[in-house]
């Protein structure tokens, strides 16, 4: 881990890749596999709570995924799938907002990205 102070120019760095991506706020979802089998994704659209099963999704809706079991195309060796999956939803709405946060104390202007 780096100790050293975030400076201004890795704030922008920061601020322009949040300002890239898929506008938030981002969701966990629990989904199923063609074979019915779990598929945890982040999404655009909030958990229904039905478990739908692939194609019975918008697949336009999914940001990212920590885990798709079948075929085993993503599945992390820690099986820390729902919390890398609730890291990156969370992570889309408290960077932007850390990085004002920092902007702020450092009695700079904060950025309307």
């Amino acid at each position: 881990m780096n100790d050293q102070p975030i400076s201004d120019e890795e704030l922008g760095d920061i601020e322009e890749l949040c300002s890239a991506a898929t506008p938030g706020p981002w969701f966990v979802r629990c989904l199923d596999d063609q074979s019915a089998m779990g598929l945890i994704a982040v999404s655009t659209a909030p958990d229904t709570g039905k478990g739908e099963r692939w194609p019975d999704f918008d697949h336009g809706e999914i940001v990212a995924a920590t885990l798709i079991q079948q075929p085993r195309y993503v599945d992390s060796v820690d099986e820390l799938w729902d919390e890398n999956a609730a890291f990156i939803a969370m992570a889309r709405e408290a960077l932007p907002r850390l990085v004002a946060e920092v902007r702020r104390l450092r009695g700079g202007e904060v950025s309307g990205k």
